[in-house]
């Protein structure tokens, strides 16, 4: 299987700027992981839309996939409870 290339919205920025640094290493793997694997077992699809969710810790990484050009596009991370379900 292809390598995904991965993308981060502009808005990720301003996302990481407020997470912690600890926090932070172990969501970048995360998201280096989905280039091999852009479903991971743990993935959630959003309902109504063509996004999906993964969990790293406290924190919530959603993206979307696009299979015919090979690329996730990282949208959005936050808190559990600041992302929207």
């Amino acid at each position: 299987m292809a390598e995904y290339k991965i993308y981060l919205k502009e808005s990720i920025q301003k996302d990481f700027r407020i997470i912690p640094k600890k926090d932070l290493q172990k969501i970048i793997l995360r998201i280096r992981a989905l280039a091999r694997d852009p479903r991971p077992p743990s993935h959630e699809k959003l309902t109504g839309q063509v996004r999906y969710r993964i969990r790293q810790g406290h924190y919530r990484i959603v993206y979307s996939i696009q299979d015919k050009e090979f690329t996730v596009w990282v949208v959005k991370i936050g808190h559990r409870k600041d992302v929207c379900r």
